[in-house]
């Protein structure tokens, strides 16, 4: 699969790896800042912005997808930022490849089963949010104001459906409005979305030491827990955790000087 992609500066290559409802679009600020000092490219995952839509959307399948941009540009080595989902691709990626991997930065997700969290699990949501995605109407809609008013019925939070807002895209030749976000095929993986990627997947390679490993965690997030911190370096000894106060998951988008200077002091 050809992904589609931005890139900027020139240097030591970086790769950006999204998160779920995420693209490059979210990635174009922190990207110039990288691009001081690296050849950033900031990708779109399958079923996700202006990159292709597929049936399937495993982990297998993004890493692979993941490879073959790393054949297609002749990127050697590089250092992968991934947050959440991407953050996850870039783990799986980096112990399946470490000779591609020049150091790994993770935002915001930890290598566990979040399904095993339960009622306290994201599933919830993302199943909540995935669902109202599929049920808009798009030849119902005149504007974005009417998807956030349908999406306001079922989502109370007004940061994430401004998020989802992004993901709102208009037909050139149909001038309808329509998501760059494969919103079924991601409902229908959604449990490996959530779950994969975790101490099971890595045991046969752990402890991971042949790189550097960074996570950077929003202090106001669930998704980095302070019993995370064993598990983590059960897996990768060697790792440093950033803490970012004030922060919430997408602390790329709500503390981006913060976030921006964590990433620089490790890249």
């Amino acid at each position: 699969m050809k992904l589609y992609y931005r890139k900027d500066g020139k240097g030591s290559p970086l790769v950006v790896v999204h998160g779920l409802y995420g693209s490059s679009d979210n990635w174009i600020n922190i990207g110039k800042r990288l691009a001081e000092k690296h050849t950033v490219y900031m990708l779109d995952q399958r079923n996700h912005g202006r990159s292709p839509f597929a049936d399937s959307h495993t982990y297998n399948d993004l890493r692979d997808d993941l490879e073959a941009f790393f054949e297609q540009h002749q990127i050697e080595k590089a250092t992968l930022l991934g947050h959440s989902m991407g953050g996850k691709v870039a783990m799986w990626f980096a112990a399946d490849f470490p000779e591609k991997v020049e150091k790994l930065v993770i935002a915001d997700i930890a290598p566990k089963d979040y399904l095993l969290l339960k009622e306290n699990s994201q599933f919830y949501l993302h199943q909540n949010i995935l669902l109202a995605m599929q049920e808009i109407d798009f030849s119902q809609i005149k504007s974005r104001n009417d998807v956030d008013d349908f999406m306001a019925e079922k989502i109370d939070d007004s940061r994430i459906r401004q998020f989802l807002l992004k993901n709102v895209a208009k037909n050139k030749e149909t001038k309808q409005y329509k998501w760059r976000v494969n919103a079924e095929v991601l409902y229908d993986h959604l449990d490996e979305i959530v779950s994969g990627v975790n101490k099971n997947w890595l045991d046969d390679r752990t402890p991971i030491t042949s790189y550097p490993v960074i996570f950077i965690r929003g202090m106001k997030s669930n998704y980095i827990l302070p019993e995370d911190e064993i598990l983590i370096r059960e897996i990768y000894p060697d790792a440093k955790i950033i803490d970012i106060p004030e922060a919430g998951h997408w602390l790329h988008a709500e503390q981006p000087e913060k976030f921006m200077q964590a990433v620089m002091l490790c890249c």
